[in-house]
């Protein structure tokens, strides 16, 4: 017995550390190990590996060559702050992290225990792709472990974080998920190749022009979020489980009561301009509704003229979507709609409250948008709207223009509560552009149509979009005092703490993809 438990821990012992040239390797091109990742990411001594032997056995091209422990990915359970989750962390030292059959299977193995014991699941990405080698049996590995995260969608959160090559099929894995962190040196993620692209199209272009992280956080939105280093970017992750529930039958990790049901902010009174045109960061007002002005935000450098973060208010968990007057004047457009529509059915999802922050001018105009679907990408924002049966709330700061205001959480779409400021202005349009269609006419005829035109604007504006007509007409629930607004949305998720809104029996909508 002792030789034996001495040629065991011997070989795990040899497993763990791996081949020296290849880790001098990883490490020379400043990335961490697989299992120094898993360090990083979960709580110390809390990591059990699962198939820590496994080998690929003898098929494909040259079977009886290496086939070294592990096959290139290390699988497990452990916790983060306590609670439990599944991981798997592709090991670029062997097999340069590609994925065969066996690698696949531990995958899927981590996978399936993370569904039935309902906690979330964690991917660490650092690989070339299907193996080739393998063939048409490592392609089928691929599809395993996208069916199993479509079953999870919805049930357990997913993140994905990409801290190498994630390349061909494989890279359809992190667009599964929930949540997606790239680094912005070392991840690159794409279909194709650079060599691919050149042969096929003629046009050069490198890795990172190709699927950096930059170009999957600015342009494609694959990316929800962007770091500069390991170190930060796993403990942002461990910062995103603690907001999110273990799976959608339990509700998201509270903490102690801040008081906000009293909570008063005068700041609120100072942030944000009386005229409607005047810009102001809507992330203030976003820090000032949550506890500590602490959140995350969602895809911070995509379609950043919407806000989309998880907080907290009182110590319940909330996802707060917002217009950002800062870019574009908060107006609406595909992009944006994508964005908020995405992260409004994971929060319906997962039973986290919505809080909705409306100052939003309507949809942008133009050719490029109609022609590119803004209707239809616009809809999907609406659908996950209408399909949600969380807690909503919605407070309109400031303008709340035509489609737009519906789409915002409005009262017409199903929002439990609808608060507003003295400042807000709820209209098919705004004054001036809804003066220039009604009295066209009348203002080419008028000796002064500058003057006419303030008159009438005046006019307009008392008897259509005062503050208190939309909630004179049970639109609007209450005008609040900016300063009460934390401590008014605390009020109102108490009193929708218990709402209970079964969904309608049916196999599933239809939405407008």
């Amino acid at each position: 017995m002792r030789r034996l438990r001495k040629e065991r821990d011997e070989l795990r012992d040899t497993i763990a550390t791996g081949r020296r040239e290849a880790v001098e390797r990883q490490r020379a091109l400043g990335k961490h190990t697989a299992r120094e990742r898993l360090d990083l990411l979960l709580d110390p001594g809390s990591f059990t590996e699962v198939d820590m032997y496994r080998r690929r056995q003898d098929h494909g091209l040259r079977p009886g060559e290496q086939r070294p422990h592990t096959d290139g990915v290390i699988a497990g359970t452990g916790t983060v702050e306590g609670r439990q989750v599944f991981v798997f962390a592709q090991d670029f030292t062997i097999f340069g992290g590609s994925l065969g059959l066996a690698h696949a299977a531990k995958i899927h193995k981590v996978m399936d225990l993370a569904l039935d014991n309902g906690a979330p699941l964690i991917g660490l990405y650092d690989g070339g792709g299907a193996r080739i080698q393998e063939g048409v049996l490592a392609l089928d590995g691929c599809g395993g472990i996208f069916r199993r995260q479509v079953e999870a969608s919805g049930i357990i959160p997913q993140i994905s974080v990409v801290l190498g090559p994630c390349a061909g099929a494989a890279a359809y894995a992190p667009a599964l998920t929930d949540f997606v962190f790239m680094l912005k040196d070392t991840a690159q993620m794409y279909l194709t190749g650079p060599d691919v692209v050149a042969a096929v199209t003629g046009e050069r272009v490198s890795h990172h022009e190709l699927g950096g992280a930059q170009v999957h956080s600015l342009r494609s939105g694959v990316a929800g979020f962007v770091h500069d280093d390991e170190e930060s970017c796993l403990a942002d992750v461990r910062y995103l489980v603690s907001l999110l529930p273990a799976n959608n039958l339990e509700p998201a990790p509270r903490t102690a009561a801040r008081g906000a049901v009293t909570d008063e902010r005068p700041r609120l009174a100072e942030i944000v301009p009386v005229e409607p045109n005047q810009p102001y960061d809507m992330r203030a007002v976003v820090g000032e509704l949550l506890d500590d002005e602490d959140f995350i935000e969602v895809h911070e450098h995509w379609a950043p003229n919407i806000i989309c973060a998880l907080g907290r208010i009182d110590g319940e968990v909330v996802g707060v979507v917002g217009n950002q007057p800062l870019v574009y004047a908060g107006v609406l457009d595909i992009v944006a709609a994508q964005k908020a529509a995405r992260f409004v059915r994971f929060c319906d999802a997962f039973s986290i409250p919505l809080v909705t922050l409306v100052d939003v001018p309507g949809f942008l105009p133009g050719t490029e948008q109609e022609y590119a679907g803004a209707i239809r990408h616009g809809a999907k924002l609406l659908y996950a709207y209408c399909e949600a049966t969380v807690p909503r709330i919605q407070v309109i700061v400031r303008k709340a223009y035509g489609g737009a205001y519906i789409v915002m959480d409005s009262r017409s779409v199903g929002t439990d509560l609808s608060l507003a400021w003295p400042t807000n202005e709820i209209a098919v349009m705004g004054a001036e552009a809804a003066v220039n269609v009604l009295y066209r006419k009348e203002l080419a005829a008028a000796p002064d149509p500058d003057r006419r035109r303030a008159e009438l604007v005046a006019e307009y504006t008392r008897k259509l979009i005062h503050p208190h007509y939309a909630a004179e007409r049970g639109l609007v629930d209450d005008v609040i005092d900016p300063v009460t607004t934390r401590a008014a949305v605390a009020r109102g998720l108490a009193a929708l703490r218990n709402k209970r809104r079964p969904a309608p029996r049916r196999k599933h909508g239809n939405v407008p993809l």
